[in-house]
């Protein structure tokens, strides 16, 4: 889910940059960051937080409060208050997504900034063949077929963020119910319930 949030952080602004408009130099320190130290400061934007999720982007200051200088370092440090906009996958969330990879064991979905794994038993109640060459999974008894790029409509079934490692985060989701599944199926179900009702009345 997409979700404009308030966060509140201490911003270190180095000396050499007091000749420059403060909010400008701040924004850029929330955004990009630098490093001193070794460390970064700042640079949220791109970063993954177990409990808020990706941040993609820092959208406005709010306020920023009167620096203090700590003796021996010669920045001025200021709490910043600031809204971000981030998105962070939520348990039984419907989503709309692309489908980028397709392997023997599932297809991959693009869900914003992130790829979730829908397994080959959580696509549809049929059985499902990989068929390599063609770089798709097949229904055996339907027929329907998923590949990549194909638009998909799908329920997050559980959720594991790394921000160490934000590689090994893991993403499940579900077609498996009423209402999901590729865009192309779920028309096709639509027209055939219109032809059905039109056939009662």
């Amino acid at each position: 889910m997409y979700k404009l949030i308030v966060l509140k952080d201490l911003v270190r602004v180095p000396p050499q940059r007091f000749g420059e408009p403060l909010e400008e130099v701040v924004m850029e320190i929330l955004k990009v960051g630098y490093e001193y130290k070794g460390r970064i400061e700042g640079g949220y934007e791109g970063k993954l937080d177990k409990d808020l999720g990706v941040i993609l982007g820092i959208k406005r200051i709010i306020d920023i409060e009167e620096g203090r200088v700590i003796p021996g370092d010669g920045a001025s440090y200021h709490y910043v208050t600031f809204e971000a906009l981030v998105f962070y996958p939520e348990l039984q969330e419907i989503l709309d997504g692309e489908v980028v990879e397709i392997v023997d064991f599932g297809a991959f979905v693009r869900i914003g900034p992130l790829d979730g794994l829908i397994h080959v038993s959580q696509i549809t109640d049929d059985y499902i063949v990989h068929d390599e060459k063609r770089g798709a999974l097949i229904g055996k008894e339907t027929k329907r077929v998923l590949e990549v790029g194909d638009r998909v409509r799908a329920r997050i079934v559980a959720v594991s963020l790394n921000p160490e490692k934000p590689k090994e985060s893991k993403i499940n989701l579900t077609m498996r119910q009423p209402g999901l599944g590729k865009w192309e199926w779920l028309e096709d179900e639509r027209r055939k319930k219109e032809k059905e009702k039109e056939k009662s009345k």
